[in-house]
């Protein structure tokens, strides 16, 4: 009898220690840490310096590779068609390789390990280095979405939220390993987020959606680790600038950060218990039969056969119903979704709205450096960005999801509104005055981050969550068109222009200076007045998809997912009861 219990009790602990690291929460959890390692390429400022001035880059050619580091982290269609036929687990491990291999290779030329590479192949790798967040996106940010479809946007504040912060995350910690070496932070860049890909890539799965009492608390206090894991950060960049730092502090700052980050293991472990004892009551009354009750067999026959059916006339009519789309909410497929009058707005407005975005952060070091900021602020500057872009992207997810569910107002007027912020603090670098960059980092880091939390969201509500994968990389498409557009055929020239014009005054070539550097209030004047005017027109864009979505958002929109979560519970409640029986027996 003693030997039935120890084995009956040593089932129960192995069963309950299997539901911890392949349940929801610890793939939140897991997901929550691969989103923290996806946002490298926010740290481009930091170390384009050292790619500048170590293979003698001008202007234009440095846009010309931040360029194609956008193309390559918003180009996420492979990752999103790959999504379709293949395990998350797949997806995460090609995301892994791509990234350690594209970042290794800068490293490799920038600390002049191999020979110097031309330029087509510097934008490659860069590319390719970027591309892998899409692979991290994909994986752990579309999984959750569709684990967590009501709470979706504040799913996906916190997910990009923790995106936004990773750029000041890897920050803390390279200089916790390597000290204060930027081209240290290119390597690390490389290894780092692979290996945390790697350790969880069987966890990150598709589950069957079940409802949660404390879902949403959990969920707030997720959001105030965050936000304690941001302003500790916040502090200690701060602290950093004004206070030299030792190794031996800055490895006790890289500790605190990480404890924090990892903290939320703590609550993944009390909401799995939570949701075990649950369950177990919910099953306890439950009383088995010898035969659970099935279909008759001419019926279940019959219910296979039309669903055959069913499956045959959809894709024999794929083509034929493009323009026929299903309502707003329900599945679109990829091709009725990219046709759609909505996906237009929203592919227009992001190419208004990231597309300026992108440029604004991409030269945000030398617009510093061309106001007379001293090095250090212009680092801090940069360092902040990514605190303002955490709280863009978490404002965006709790706070849209707060008003409209309880005003029906649209999320796209929210996204409209960011637009106006971000037109305002392009004006801000257009016609600066003295800390004006500080306010300007704050309003575009924050649009920019509000931004990115809005679009995927809104593609979410719109089109359905079958396809979301493809959908929003095929969205987020626009983001680094309307970068190469802005950034290199804009803001790149002349900058350039302006920087040829104060040479020639000096009397002096172009061959005479290792860069072309550009000092001054006009360097920027003419084209972020053409970027404020930019985002003023994507804000009038996306208020025309305000007018025509006013009436969906009115009404209930996750109403068909309650009714999924309701089957899901009783199916599972009764695959309990029946393990738990066998158990006894």
């Amino acid at each position: 009898m003693a030997t039935t219990t120890s084995g009956s009790s040593g089932y129960v602990c192995r069963r309950f220690f299997l539901q911890v690291i392949t349940g929801r929460w610890f793939m939140m959890f897991a997901s929550f840490l691969i989103m923290a390692c996806a946002g490298a390429t926010y740290l481009f400022g930091v170390y384009s310096k050292d790619i500048k001035s170590t293979l003698g880059y001008d202007q234009s050619t440095l846009n010309l590779m931040s360029t194609f580091k956008d193309l390559g982290a918003n180009v996420g269609v492979l990752s999103g068609l790959l999504a379709e036929v293949t395990p998350t687990w797949f997806v995460l491990l090609v995301g892994a390789l791509m990234n350690f291999t594209g970042y290794f290779m800068i490293w490799l030329a920038v600390t002049k390990r191999v020979a110097t590479p031309k330029v087509w192949q510097m934008c490659a790798y860069i590319c390719i280095g970027a591309n892998s967040q899409n692979f991290a996106n994909t994986g752990s940010l579309v999984t959750c979405v569709k684990n967590f479809p009501q709470s979706r946007g504040m799913m996906l504040g916190l997910m990009k939220g923790f995106v936004g912060l990773s750029g000041a995350i890897f920050t803390q910690i390279y200089y916790a390993i390597y000290g204060n070496d930027s081209k240290s932070l290119i390597l690390l860049i490389g290894w780092f987020p692979a290996a945390i890909s790697l350790v969880f890539v069987y966890n990150i799965r598709a589950m069957k959606i079940s409802t949660h009492p404390n879902e949403t608390k959990v969920l707030h206090a997720y959001l105030g680790i965050a936000t304690v894991l941001a302003l500790l950060i916040m502090a200690l960049t701060i602290a950093q600038k004004k206070v030299p730092f030792s190794h031996t502090a800055y490895l006790f700052s890289g500790v605190a950060v990480c404890f924090i980050m990892f903290s939320p293991f703590l609550i993944a472990i009390r909401e799995e218990f939570y949701t075990w004892r649950n369950r177990e009551q919910l099953t306890a009354p439950i009383r088995l039969v010898d035969e659970a009750p099935t279909l008759p067999e001419t019926e279940m026959k019959s219910e296979i056969e039309y669903e055959s059916m069913e499956t045959k006339e959809a894709s024999a009519s794929g083509c034929s119903s493009i323009f026929k789309p299903p309502k707003r909410g329900e599945d679109f497929s990829i091709l009725q979704a990219l046709f759609s009058i909505d996906m237009f707005l929203v592919f227009l407005g992001t190419f208004c709205g990231l597309g300026c975005s992108l440029t604004a952060v991409d030269n945000l070091g030398q617009i510093g450096e061309s106001l007379g900021y001293p090095y250090q602020a212009v680092s801090t500057v940069v360092s902040l960005l990514s605190i303002w872009n955490y709280f863009g992207r978490v404002f965006a997810g709790f706070v849209s999801e707060i008003i409209l569910l309880k005003y029906k107002i649209p999320r796209p007027l929210i996204m409209s509104l960011v637009l106006v912020l971000a037109a305002v603090g392009d004006l801000l670098i257009a016609f600066p005055w003295p800390g004006s960059i500080y306010l300007a980092s704050l309003l575009l880091g924050f649009s920019f981050g509000a931004q990115q939390t809005l679009l995927f969201t809104i593609v979410s509500e719109l089109f359905g969550l079958k396809y979301y994968a493809t959908l929003f990389n095929c969205a987020q498409l626009s983001s680094p068109l309307g970068s190469f557009v802005l950034n290199v055929r804009i803001v790149g020239k002349l900058y350039d222009k302006e920087a040829w014009k104060q040479l020639a005054a000096k009397g002096m070539a172009r061959s005479m200076v290792k860069e072309l550097t550009c000092i001054g209030k006009q360097c920027y004047r003419l084209s972020f007045s053409i970027l404020a005017a930019t985002n003023t027109f994507g804000s009038i864009v996306i208020l025309v998809l305000v007018l025509r979505t006013r009436k969906y958002y009115g009404g209930d929109i996750y109403k068909r997912f309650r009714d999924e979560i309701a089957e899901n519970e009783k199916e599972m409640a009764l695959k309990s009861a029946q393990e738990m029986q066998m158990v006894e027996s």
